[in-house]
């Protein structure tokens, strides 16, 4: 039983469902890989949390009944509802639906009853058999909340107005004016009952359900992101909100990434914090302090604030960081358990992520084997999913002989290349290389013996690796071996020619010094793109072997100074002029 934990903060947070088994992979092989893992024992032992918690594709909505017994979520493709009962801990049923869930309500205490926000701009109801009754309303809409009060159905979309639809007597009633071109997010305080509606210019409007007017308009700022121009305002939407059970505070998530905290007595926020990913928050949640967990400070709240990226959790009073969770896919919706430490993240992965954090609050009554098996589970050394398997291309197929198998099931199709079994792979790799292993074991011999001749003392070269007879030739140059001077007791001529060799021998050293140490040309002893060939054509063209030959001539003659006559020195000179040209 494996998993994953990260403890950030020094705040352990355990991945209990969606780990690793998220990962986006190729059909055959998962179904594969079940088969095989029905016969491993860690398999059969591990912890699902639900049984099929997830949806084929992706996950786009989830939220808790008000009884806490049962999760119902929404999903893809196709596009249907599940419902989970946590007493089961597995899926109740699923309904599918002809397009995909903007936002719903829950109505009842249960699952029973339940409105759905359709991005085709239609409303569905649901009851506990079937869908009991489809409307449409006049505009796209974007959220939706729900006033038990007065059964009205409050829905804002790319309109002005926030359209009501009341339940009890089946028809749509008058709907809000706005001041703005679209209404983003729609709540209702379970407090006071008051509405707010943040719109796509910046602003939330507060409106009293008694009276049906607009009694505020908040005009939260942010430096450095909004400057009124012209009386006019922009740079970012209201995109989460959400109310405290104390109908005081009010905390709204913007689109550039940031949350502010409000307290309704007031125009400005006493709490702001940044996302740091600049993306538009998603959901934002108000946490109270769990029965059983400790905090010390005095506001023991917490806010849960998510974009596509990250799920952070910071203190309401002072705004530090209590634990931050980053899945690996993005994330479209978060859910927290009431009064637990557990939360449901629903993203585009064919599982919903479930997280447990016993710093944050208990397990709760129907996984209270959390508790036990936290501690004892964290992550081990896993083996990967494609260790049975080779990914090879076609021209390895090819040199392997199994390129005939190309369409066949035994190679799986994948990117650039293919998937074939690695014991096929050892197989005919052996057939077509029989003398592998003899030249592997002829290999290692030679390495060995290589390692323990480098393992004597010996006198140490500075030869490179690469154009080792070129550096050579340019360590003699640098050396002055190219020629020695005429003796102090020549003639004038001997001493005037010994004085132009040695100044040539002079000029060579430099040039031979500034190739062997310039960085510019430190590639050539160093890359093997840039080895010289002494075998090609084209050297041996130009460096034949009577050039070798004369300038061997040469060196013997300048080394014998009594047989030396004018000519020979004049010969020598012009033997020394050539062999300059070819090393420069």
């Amino acid at each position: 039983m494996v998993l994953e934990v990260t403890n950030t903060n020094n705040v352990k947070v355990y991945t209990v469902s969606g780990s690793s088994l998220t990962r986006k992979l190729p059909d055959w092989l998962v179904k594969r890989k079940r088969r095989e893992l029905q016969k491993d024992v860690e398999w059969t032992r591990r912890i699902e949390l639900i049984q099929d918690f997830g949806f084929p594709e992706a996950s786009l909505r989830l939220k808790v009944t008000p009884d806490g017994q049962f999760c119902m979520a929404t999903g893809v493709y196709k596009p249907q509802i599940r419902v989970f009962d946590f007493a089961n801990v597995a899926m109740k049923f699923d309904r599918h639906t002809d397009a995909e869930n903007v936002n719903f309500c829950v109505l009842s205490d249960d699952w029973t009853k339940s409105v759905h926000l359709q991005n085709d701009r239609s409303i569905e109801f649901h009851n506990e058999g079937q869908m009991h009754f489809r409307t449409r309303i006049p505009r796209f809409g974007r959220d939706l909340a729900y006033h038990s009060s007065s059964c009205d159905v409050l829905v804002g979309g790319a309109s002005s107005e926030v359209f009501r639809v009341n339940i009890d007597q089946g028809r749509f009633m008058t709907p809000l004016q706005t001041q703005s071109e679209g209404v983003n997010v729609v709540r209702v305080s379970q407090a006071h009952e008051l509405f707010a509606f943040g719109t796509q210019d910046g602003t939330v409007e507060f409106w009293d359900p008694r009276a049906r007017n607009r009694i505020g308009v908040l005009e939260p700022e942010i430096a450095g992101i909004v400057d009124p121009i012209n009386g006019t305002r922009g740079g970012f939407e209201i995109s989460a909100m959400d109310f405290r059970n104390d109908g005081l505070g009010v905390a709204v998530g913007t689109s550039s990434g940031h949350v502010l905290l409000y307290d309704l007595r007031q125009s400005r926020p006493w709490q702001t914090k940044d996302q740091q990913y600049g993306l538009p928050i998603k959901t934002v949640k108000w946490m109270e302090q769990a029965q059983g967990a400790y905090s010390p400070e005095v506001d023991s709240a917490k806010i849960m604030s998510a974009d596509a990226r990250i799920i952070k959790l910071w203190s309401v009073s002072t705004g530090k960081v209590f634990t931050s969770i980053e899945p690996t896919n993005d994330i479209n919706d978060v859910c927290h358990m009431p009064n637990s430490g557990l939360l449901f993240v629903a993203g585009e992965s064919a599982e919903i992520q479930s997280y447990f954090i016993p710093q944050l609050g208990p397990a709760p009554a129907w996984a209270h084997f959390l508790e036990n098996l936290t501690e004892e589970m964290e992550q081990k050394p896993q083996q990967t999913i494609y260790d049975d398997y080779k990914f090879v291309v076609r021209r390895e197929l090819e040199s392997l002989g199994l390129s005939h198998l190309i369409g066949s099931p035994v190679l799986k199709p994948y990117m650039h290349g293919f998937f074939v079994d690695l014991r096929l792979y050892e197989r005919a790799k052996a057939i077509a290389n029989p003398f592998a292993y003899d030249d592997y074991r002829m290999q290692r011999v030679q390495d060995k013996l290589q390692e323990a001749r480098e393992s004597r003392i010996r006198a140490t070269t500075k030869l490179p690796k690469v154009n080792r007879s070129l550096a050579m030739r340019l360590m003699q140059m640098q050396k002055g071996e190219k020629g020695r001077a005429p003796d102090s007791d020549s003639d004038d001529e001997q001493k005037r020619l010994g004085g132009r060799q040695r100044r040539k021998a002079q000029v060579q050293a430099a040039t031979a010094t500034a190739v062997l140490e310039d960085s510019r040309f430190k590639d050539i002893f160093n890359n093997p793109d840039f080895e010289v060939d002494e075998d090609a054509d084209e050297f041996k063209q130009l460096h034949t072997p009577f050039k070798k030959m004369k300038l061997q001539g040469a060196k013997a003659r300048a080394d014998d100074d009594s047989s030396e006559d004018d000519m020979g020195i004049r010969d020598a000179v012009d033997v020394d002029e050539s062999d300059t040209e070819f090393f420069a």
